[in-house]
């Protein structure tokens, strides 16, 4: 599946499950802490939400976080494709299948070398931890700078606003756990 039809395909889930539940955009900017500018940018397919993104906007329609990443063709090949997501600035991967209502998800992460997130930072309800497999990044948790090398790890609060960036030469992979209450 194409990057955009695959963007749409979630901005549109989204939009839907926001109209069903009547909420408005000033509302689920409030309960997200998303400007409505971003939140119109992921429902017309603009703006590829993140994995953290994704865990708020799920909460905040009370929706299971599968819901928004489930594609409409259940193909073989579909489902393959599905396997890794992509948003603007790097490819991520399930590791806990089945875990869509749990509230512990881990992913593996790549990011482009030279990538960050652009605009607003992460920041949702729970914790998480990062392991770098190979690169560099730096994950800026607040005002703080962390910078990992292959090997280490970092632990920390994601309700405090949070990014990631490769600041190496080469893509970085990393295993991400979420843990959202």
């Amino acid at each position: 599946m194409a990057k955009d039809k695959e963007v749409t395909h979630v901005g549109v889930r989204i939009r839907q499950a926001r109209l069903d539940k009547k909420l408005s955009l000033d509302a689920m900017a409030n309960e997200t802490g998303l400007s409505k500018d971003v939140i119109k940018k992921i429902e017309s397919g603009e703006q590829r939400p993140s994995v953290g993104t994704l865990l708020q906007l799920s909460r905040t329609l009370q929706l299971a976080s599968g819901f928004l990443l489930k594609e409409s063709d259940d193909s073989v090949e579909a489902r393959t494709d599905a396997y890794t997501k992509r948003t603007d600035h790097y490819a991520y991967t399930p590791l806990s299948p089945g875990a869509e209502n749990n509230h512990l998800k881990a992913f593996r992460i790549v990011v482009e070398a030279g990538a960050s997130h652009e605009g607003v930072g992460f920041q949702h309800e729970g914790e998480e931890f990062a392991y770098v497999l190979d690169g560099d990044v730096e994950i800026q948790v607040g005002d703080h700078i962390n910078v990992l090398k292959t090997g280490e790890s970092l632990h920390f609060n994601s309700g405090v606003k949070h990014d990631l960036r490769n600041i190496g030469d080469h893509d970085a992979e990393l295993i991400v756990v979420v843990y959202a209450p």
